[in-house]
């Protein structure tokens, strides 16, 4: 057998990255994601390509954010990883799958194959998560009318709520950031990113009970593909009453009452409270996700 051809695409190339089967059916995924050519690569054995990566940011990005497209032929596991182990960036994959995945054979498989190659290549496992879409159709249930939304111009207000909803939180991405970098940086990497949305910053809103006491905070936005529910949080000690619930659905109100036709969002599996409420808001998973970590080296 030959070893594999690995190459980072052009514009004169491009369409090499389409020959590939799409078992996952990642491209109906990222029906809405625009990928940079010269962020695209393709280990070929043979002229055939058998492994392909994309990479990811946004349009002002000069370094990709993740990969989030990524596929292995069956037995390509090794032309995968070196793929990946090669390329000139090294930054968080995502593995995205249809929802049925764990039950279907084939998928099952197409899974696996991904999984082990990233495995080879140094990638570490952080969560699985579910994601959501919703539309329209879908619905939007009434305001409860037990909290009192706002907006902050203050950043710093919006940091102190977030060391307090990531001391007790039970996001995984949020846990690995602490364990690696501290509470503080963890806080700071959200506020980061929802600077980073291409979204106004007036529509970040506080929320306060009737009694006058911070309870959580949301964040409706647009990331590059659309708009998001980029964050909700409830503080510590206003849990267990279903604030997120209500959050949620004041998140929702807001990016609708702003022209969206769709909304995603997602939480991890094992975030089963959350979960529980995009269900209760009537948000249907549409994908799983995989997250991993760049290899040690890398970070």
């Amino acid at each position: 057998m030959t070893e594999p051809v690995i190459r980072t695409l052009d514009a004169s190339d491009v369409a090499l990255f389409d020959a590939m089967p799409d078992p996952l059916a990642a491209r109906e995924g990222h029906r809405l994601t625009r990928h940079r050519p010269d962020w695209k690569r393709v280990a070929l054995r043979d002229g055939t390509v058998v492994a392909r990566a994309a990479w990811w940011g946004g349009p002002d990005d000069t370094e990709p954010v993740n990969v989030n497209w990524f596929d292995v032929a069956e037995g390509e596991e090794d032309a995968g990883a070196e793929l990946l182990r090669s390329a000139p960036w090294q930054a968080e994959l995502e593995l995205n799958a249809p929802g049925t995945w764990r039950e279907d054979p084939v998928l099952r498989a197409a899974v696996e194959t991904r999984l082990t190659a990233a495995k080879a290549a140094g990638y570490v496992p952080v969560a699985e998560r579910f994601l959501y879409r919703w539309t329209p159709e879908c619905g939007v249930p009434a305001r409860p009318g037990r909290l009192d939304f706002r907006p902050e111009p203050d950043d710093a207000v919006f940091l102190d709520a977030l060391r307090r909803i990531h001391s007790a939180t039970l996001d995984a991405h949020a846990l690995t950031e602490i364990e690696e970098h501290g509470l503080d940086r963890a806080a700071q990497a959200e506020l980061d990113f929802f600077h980073w949305c291409p979204s106004p910053r007036a529509w970040w809103q506080v929320a306060y009970t009737a009694e006058g006491e911070l309870a959580g905070i949301h964040i409706p936005a647009h990331n590059p593909s659309g708009p998001c529910v980029a964050f909700i949080g409830v503080l510590p000690e206003h849990r267990g009453r279903g604030y997120a619930y209500d959050l949620l659905v004041e998140c929702t109100h807001v990016l609708v009452e702003r022209g969206a036709e769709f909304v995603a969002a997602a939480t991890d599996r094992g975030n089963h409270p959350m979960a529980a409420n995009f269900a209760k808001v009537g948000y249907p998973v549409v994908r799983e996700r995989i997250n991993f970590r760049p290899p040690v080296a890398a970070r």
